[in-house]
């Protein structure tokens, strides 16, 4: 239900206007989750990547593996979930090359960044500024103190960090933590990044050495950022996390996850990162038409993005109609958000004459535009 049509229903009552209002302010009813697929459902990278040792996103949208230093792991889009909670996915890590003694600077997170835009309901840098609450399903093997931290990089560089524990070992467990409100610092109102969600899986002692910030906020020290009781989840290839319904929302209390349909999910995730890929042996992906005898041009048309893409691609092509290729390079040809041109070079073409470009028998190619924070 819109503010619109509730405040229609109202009479001159100041008080259930003041109430309302709070309630949307609070980030009630929808639209209240700060976060973009905590119940894991879109993965348009894939649903399984082995054998990973560095940071990037590596299967389910929005959600970045920072792995510096710590071990070797398989992440993958799981379909454990918690009894009864209406999710059908979850994000899991598993350790398959152990970390036993973390080196200074070596770090295992799982975090989302917020876009700075999406956040300006905080009220951050003022006396209003709102207080946020995460809620989250969790299950490991692993028990003890895992931190979660806010980490805000605009303005002045602030961060809060709290911690939550695992007590029952392969049990999925819920959480909340509450954050106060920053009243000493502000958010940018761009497209950048407004805030870091991060959960810490495992440090060196550069950055749990200080004095843990332990629900405050305060200017940002690498050393002060996560618990000193903070566990190891790489000191074994028997360990493994998984994670589902993340939620991060204005109020001081969770309220239930905000179930999204995938084709909502998916419309925010592709603000971010797009993949074309049907997984067939040939499928079309624009038309194209040949400006020189080596290079022919088209547009794919794509969501409104973030900012303008980086493009990336991998398999077989090929240009129907413009001569006989089937090696091509795809790049972009200008800054675009939306929608997007591309240029394929290749041999053959026809100048002034037009195509189809597609996938050449390979239902592993793919086409990446990419605009994430």
């Amino acid at each position: 239900m819109t503010r619109a049509r509730e405040l229609a229903n109202l009479g001159n009552s100041t008080t259930d206007l003041e109430a309302i209002n709070a309630v949307y302010d609070a980030g009630g009813l929808t639209g209240h989750n700060l976060i973009i697929n905590g119940a894991m459902q879109v993965a348009q990278r894939g649903t399984s990547s082995t054998s990973q040792t560095t940071g990037g996103y590596k299967t389910v949208d929005r959600f970045y593996h920072q792995i510096f230093n710590f071990g070797t792991w398989d992440i993958t889009q799981d379909t454990d979930v918690p009894t009864g909670q209406g999710f059908a996915k979850s994000a899991k890590w598993v350790c398959t090359t152990a970390d036993a003694s973390p080196a200074t600077n070596d770090h295992l997170v799982f975090y989302q960044m917020i876009e700075a835009q999406n956040l300006q309901r905080l009220k951050y840098g003022t006396s209003n500024a709102n207080s946020l609450t995460a809620s989250f399903w969790v299950k490991s093997n692993k028990t003890g103190i895992y931190t979660i931290e806010l980490y805000k990089p605009d303005q002045t560089v602030q961060q809060i960090s709290k911690t939550i524990s695992i007590t029952s070992a392969d049990t999925w467990e819920y959480k909340t933590v509450t954050f106060p409100g920053n009243t000493l610092s502000g958010i940018d109102n761009d497209n950048g990044i407004g805030l870091y969600f991060f959960f810490w899986l495992g440090t060196g002692p550069d950055y749990n050495s200080g004095t843990f910030t332990n629900g405050s906020w305060a200017n940002a020290v690498d050393a002060n950022r996560a618990s000193s009781s903070n566990v190891n989840l790489g000191d074994s290839t028997s360990n493994y996390i998984n994670f589902t319904g993340i939620q991060l929302e204005i109020g001081n209390t969770a309220t239930p996850f905000e179930h999204r349909s995938y084709g909502d999910e998916l419309r925010r995730c592709q603000r971010y990162f797009v993949r074309l890929i049907d997984d067939a042996l040939y499928s079309d992906i624009c038309n194209v038409s040949a400006w020189t005898t080596t290079q022919a041009r088209g547009v794919v048309y794509l969501p409104p993005m973030r900012a303008a893409q980086t493009l990336s691609s991998s398999g077989a092509f090929q240009v129907l109609g413009l001569g006989s290729t089937t090696s091509l390079a795809i790049t972009t040809s200008g800054a675009d958000t939306s929608p997007s041109s591309i240029t394929t070079t290749g041999t053959g073409y026809t100048t002034g004459y037009s195509g189809t470009l597609r996938t050449n028998n390979d239902a592993d190619a793919y086409i990446d535009f990419d605009a994430e924070l």
